[in-house]
């Protein structure tokens, strides 16, 4: 009997949003998880964790039943309740809130659990009906992103599977074997078929450095530097193309200017880059037309996010390299799919007076220290769904205070009883991407896709746009996308964007739009206000903190900088068997991640005499947590990582790693500034 296998795409948030094929045994059971190989893309390749998904789809410990809270505040006890009497408990809490305070004390809260658009973006429909306080959606993109829109203006560029033309690959900041693994499958084509070299620059040897032909390691924040002294080599040595720049750049007379004095010798003094090694690989960009940089979310997630991915942009312009098949620079697909997801956010109902709330300052926005909501009513009410809070979010102590108010309704709609739920006084069941039906882009590639259930939902889990109609009827909020079902509200989206329907989509399993090469690699203009590349970025032009970004490609100081107390600097960055609090849980990524673990270097380590496996304690003005100590080589001295995310309850404390993150605004906007922070450590 030959196996059923059906599409799907993965939810989760990743720019790959892979195309699958998964085994059904039956309408309520799958088998393996495996990629499309007949997508150009995904070409049969996915990551373990999804590979495995069978572990957290029917996994023992799903939420099956809504629960209501009958302990304290973050006790964790909980006894079961009927799906009318839990949403009517938070109807009734909504409307008393907002009754005392006003409709902006509610503040519904979520991210990226889910990259679908019915199921993830839905919960604006509810938001902005009732007039509850919105959300900068800044946690993840907004750094880099104002990175690349600094230079080339809107998110997109030459074709990702342009990977297998180039010769020579730069992954700048970006984990791919752990984070993207589509990558590096178009990666190995180019190296086997073309011997292209393969350069990662990046603050640790990460899985994706181990397996390149050279690391470039940096200290965190100073990737600036290394970029600008590049720069600098292609001037100096005639290797910039100046009629490409006179064609399709604004000021480069002036970056030329700019540059002279930015030297390897500087840059080395900056990053702990050898200047012989800066300068061998800036002759390798400028002798090599199909270069393709790569840039990645990490080292966006800094103080000087922006200004770094800015300068590593303009390599690629410098030199001319977008000029050619498989060459130039490449963050996100994201403006090509001009989405009309109006129905979906119910962004007729917008009023624009309404409060504008930071998700990633969520700690400070609790506990009331945050600026705007000192200036009006309390946050009194959420509704969370597609995140964690509890151990994603910056400032871990903040939050959990923030969590922990008598006067905070919070009701959680969740897989799992993750530490956010267990703060809840509502915990509502939520479906699996297998048991509903959604549409995806993906920022890394170019397919849309759409799915449909796969197998039933388990227990009385319902899915977020359930979840949302049926509160809307409760709270009288209304709008057509509450009357429309998942797959109704994905094939108005599609034909409102001017793409197929949902279901000649559907046949065909996905929908190519991947602009031709002229418009991806930029030859009919940049999609910026002159239609070119910008080396002179208007950051004030984004956002109030835009003055502490220089304009040009350099090294900027807004960094949390090592001092004498604090020597360290510390980056998170992703565990290869989690993403974000995803898959802590499942048995096989637990065991293969072990335990939170700090990655230090043997000269460090020495001076504080920690050997292999101590306790250690790493701390700051915020607070500390005690971990593991592992000996690696594979960092400068003066750096340390911790590949996260854990849950809280994984460290010996109780608190995780985001107890030391800040949660200040990265210029010019806001975002998260994740790998931006400076510790002491001593020997616990």
């Amino acid at each position: 009997m030959p196996l059923d296998y059906r599409h799907s795409v993965c939810p989760h948030d990743c720019p790959s949003a892979c195309a699958l094929e998964i085994e059904r045994l039956n309408d309520r059971t799958i088998g393996r998880v495996r990629g499309a190989d007949t997508n150009n893309y995904t070409q049969g390749v996915i990551c373990a964790k999804v590979a495995r998904y069978a572990e957290r789809v029917h996994h023992p410990d799903r939420l099956m039943k809504p629960l209501i809270r009958v302990g304290a505040k973050g006790e964790g006890k909980f006894a079961e309740a009927s799906w009318d009497e839990a949403l009517d408990r938070v109807a009734e809490a909504f409307k008393a809130k907002a009754s005392e305070y006003g409709s902006e004390t509610v503040w519904p809260y979520f991210f990226a659990g889910t990259m679908g658009f019915v199921q993830r973006d839905g919960l604006q429909r509810l938001r902005h009906v009732m007039k509850y306080s919105r959300q900068a959606a800044n946690i993840c993109t907004d750094l880099v992103s104002n990175g690349w829109a600094g230079g080339a203006g809107g998110p997109m560029g030459p074709d990702p599977r342009e990977l297998a033309d180039s010769d020579l690959i730069i992954m700048w900041g970006g984990n791919p074997v752990s984070t993207q693994v589509n990558v590096m499958t178009h990666v190995t084509k180019a190296r086997k078929q073309r011997g292209a070299r393969f350069v990662v620059v990046d603050a640790y040897r990460s899985p994706t450095a181990e397996v390149a032909d050279e690391l470039v390691l940096v200290k965190p924040g100073t990737d600036g530097a290394v970029a600008t002294a590049i720069i600098h080599v292609l001037f100096r040595d005639g290797l910039a193309d100046r009629d490409y720049m006179e064609r399709y750049t604004d000021n480069w007379r002036d970056l030329e200017d700019h540059v002279r004095t930015r030297t390897p010798a500087w840059a080395e003094e900056i990053s702990g880059v050898p200047a012989n090694q800066i300068e061998a690989l800036a002759k390798r960009i400028g002798a090599t037309p199909r270069t393709y940089i790569r840039i990645g979310y990490g080292f966006s997630r800094s103080r000087n996010g922006p200004s770094q991915v800015h300068a590593v942009a303009s390599i690629a312009a410098v030199g001319g390299k977008f000029l050619h098949r498989g060459g130039g620079a490449f963050w996100s697909n994201r403006i090509v799919y001009k989405w009309d997801k109006s129905m979906i956010e119910g962004a007729d109902a917008i009023d624009p007076s309404i409060r504008v709330l930071d998700m990633s300052r969520i700690g400070a926005v609790l506990t009331g220290e945050d600026e705007t909501v000192a200036k009006g009513p309390p946050v009194t009410a959420m509704l969370i769904q597609n995140t964690n809070p509890a151990a994603v979010a910056p400032d871990t102590h903040r939050v959990l205070r923030g969590l922990r108010r008598d006067d905070l309704f919070l009701c959680v709609h969740e897989q799992f009883m993750t530490e956010t739920a267990q703060h809840a006084d509502v915990v509502l069941p939520a479906t699996t991407f297998l048991e509903h039906d959604d549409i995806y882009q993906a920022g890394g590639q170019m397919h849309i896709q759409v799915h449909r259930a796969v197998i039933e939902a388990p227990g009385e889990t319902r899915s977020n746009h359930w979840v949302h109609c049926e509160l809307a009827k409760r709270l009288g909020a209304e709008h057509p996308g509450f009357n429309m079902t998942e797959w109704e509200l994905v094939d108005r989206t599609l034909k409102d964007s001017g793409w197929p329907s949902a279901d000649e989509i559907l046949e065909k399993k996905w929908h190519d739009i991947q602009p031709n090469f002229e418009d991806s690699h930029f030859l009919n203009g940049f999609p910026t206000p002159s239609g070119k590349f910008r080396f002179q970025a208007d950051w004030s032009a984004m956002g109030p903190l835009g003055h502490l970004l220089p304009a040009m490609p350099d090294h900027c100081r807004t960094i949390d900088e090592a001092t004498e107390d604090r020597p360290f600097r510390m980056i998170t960055s992703p565990a290869r068997n989690y993403l974000n609090t995803s898959f802590t849980e499942t048995p096989t990524s637990k065991r293969r991640e072990g335990r939170p673990t700090v990655m230090v270097h043997p000269e460090a380590a020495d001076r504080l005499d920690i050997a292999e496996g101590d306790r250690v304690r790493l701390g700051n003005q915020q607070g500390s947590v005690v971990l593991h100590a592992k000996l690696f080589d594979g960092v400068q001295p003066g750096v340390v990582v911790v590949e996260s995310v854990w849950p809280n309850a994984a460290f010996e404390e109780g608190i995780g790693i985001n107890a030391l993150v800040s949660a200040d605004p990265g210029p010019p906007n806001g975002g998260a500034v994740f790998h931006d922070t400076a510790v002491w450590m001593v020997k616990a």
